[in-house]
């Protein structure tokens, strides 16, 4: 086994700084894009926001006059709403017990290995 000659480790050296040297630069170029597409979004978010701002104060619904019937059928649901008024139940659950024969197809026991001898 040889040892490693002169030209052999400047060889080696220049190739280490080399991929060092890609490797910063990559990660520098991933930072400035990833500044530039956050400024980007957050300049998109500001434009959608001052359009929608725009449009709301635009449109504007003309106010309807309510009739007094319209506002009697209104305060009846909202009373009945708040007022929880439905017809009351027993709170009681019968359950009716079911005689069935048996058979070997709904029985469980069969279904299960014997692994124990």
């Amino acid at each position: 086994m040889t040892l490693l000659a002169i030209n052999q480790f400047d060889d080696i050296l220049m190739e280490s700084a080399i991929g060092i040297v890609v490797v910063f630069t990559a990660l520098t170029l991933l930072v400035l894009a990833f500044i530039l597409v956050g400024k980007l979004s957050r300049k998109s978010i500001s434009l959608k926001r001052k359009q929608k701002e725009i449009q709301t104060e635009v449109v504007t619904a003309p106010e309807k006059i309510l009739s007094g019937n319209e506002i009697a059928a209104i305060s009846m649901a909202l009373h009945l709403f708040m007022n929880d008024v439905h017809d009351e139940e027993s709170n009681v659950i019968t359950i009716k017990r079911i005689e069935r024969r048996y058979s070997p197809w709904n029985s469980k026991i069969y279904g299960l290995t014997n692994l124990i001898r």
